[in-house]
């Protein structure tokens, strides 16, 4: 009997290409080769920040080459990739050091990406981080925690 390719288990080839595809789309946006980071994406591409701003590809990339968006380093883990079919799910962390609109921040998210295939080319079609909650620090002489 046949097996359904769109429910067939992912390969270790696509698991490791888009491992590296990450690693490229992260590696782009901190080194500022953001002609490299459009050759990665969908032209459809969703990218929704951690305060729920979104941006298509060419908003994306107007603010990273006018400065608002500055990559100084970013950090991400991933903890499972799941492919269907044409589609893979990256869930992982995306910890940054940047500066968005002249402000300094650290980023520490749990994170979504959901790359496409057309062909035999991967491409990343949305991006969502959500922030982590911050862990509740105990209440000196009570024992508790705040929260």
């Amino acid at each position: 009997m046949p097996t359904d390719p769109s429910t067939a288990p992912a390969s270790d080839s696509d698991e490791q290409a888009i491992r590296d595809l990450e690693d490229a789309r992260f590696n782009a946006i901190v080194t500022g080769e953001f002609d490299a980071f459009a050759e990665l994406s969908h032209p459809d591409l969703r990218y929704t920040h951690s305060n729920a701003v979104v941006d298509t590809l060419d908003s994306y990339l107007a603010k990273c080459r006018d400065g608002f968006y500055v990559y100084h380093s970013v950090d991400h883990p991933i903890d499972k990739i799941t492919v269907i079919g044409d589609v893979a799910l990256v869930f992982g962390e995306m910890k940054a050091d940047l500066t968005a609109g002249g402000t300094h921040k650290q980023l520490d998210n749990g994170s979504l990406a959901v790359w496409t295939r057309t062909g035999p080319t991967w491409r990343l079609l949305a991006f969502q981080p959500t922030v982590k909650p911050v862990a509740p620090t105990a209440t000196p002489g009570t024992g508790n925690s705040s929260g």
